[in-house]
């Protein structure tokens, strides 16, 4: 077995294995601390700047990355129209550049703030630097490499696609640019650090609420009474 094998043929496995093994135990033994632990209460002016860039980018991102996953023929053929590929590069770069903005005032005002430095532990320091790695390696692809939602769906979401039916085929990613295999790699990773991380709050983000009935909020409350 090669280096890359194991990296791209067994590492994946090995990273979702210990995600689920993680989080399982982590929701037996303590499933109350399924929350990202706001530090709101220390300091917001910041925390807002920062968490509005960084949720809004990578939300969008992660769309995008999910979209070309599931479609990657139809991104390839929006591609061959040198506007739409334009188009489609220079919106995946803007959001990149929001997203590396939000993360990095996320941590100087994890670093700069003494109270909240106080609290932050080192899985907090682990996960800012695999997140700020995973950002910048795909701020560098875009660019440096031109055309990456092309080879995206070229290359790595076949990739991907094999990994999921139990094939991987290294040979899609090996000729990728270094950049971009650690782009690839480091997810994994960031999957694995899920259970032992705050990333495990978006696990109990409440989407039952959005088919929960309306509530009916009424106030048990008496109007002053104005007499004469």
């Amino acid at each position: 077995m090669t280096y890359s094998d194991f990296l791209f043929a067994v590492f994946p496995y090995l990273c979702v294995f210990i995600a689920i093994v993680g989080t399982v135990w982590r929701y037996l033994t303590d499933r109350f601390s399924y929350s990202s632990l706001s530090s709101q209460f220390l300091e917001t002016r910041q925390l807002f700047w920062g968490s509005v860039a960084w949720h809004y980018g990578i939300l969008i991102v992660l769309t995008i990355h999910l979209v070309g996953f599931l479609i990657p023929d139809v991104i390839l053929a929006w591609n061959t129209e040198p506007m739409r590929l334009y188009f489609m590069e220079t919106t995946g770069f803007t959001l990149a550049l929001l997203t590396l903005a939000g993360l990095i005032m996320l941590i100087y005002r994890r670093f700069s703030s003494s109270r909240i430095r106080v609290v932050t532990s080192p899985m907090d320091v682990a996960l800012l630097t695999f997140l700020l790695i995973q950002v910048a390696t795909g701020v560098w692809t875009a660019m440096f490499y031109r055309w990456g939602s092309s080879w995206y769906a070229a290359f790595a979401v076949p990739y991907l696609w094999s990994v999921l039916e139990f094939r991987p085929n290294v040979s899609l990613v090996n000729n990728l640019p270094w950049v971009t295999q650690l782009h690839i790699i480091n997810a994994f990773f960031l999957v694995l650090l899920i259970p032992f991380t705050r990333l495990v709050h978006f696990l109990s983000v409440p989407i039952k609420y959005i088919w929960r009935p309306h509530q009916i909020v009424r106030w048990n409350r008496r109007s002053p009474i104005i007499g004469p």
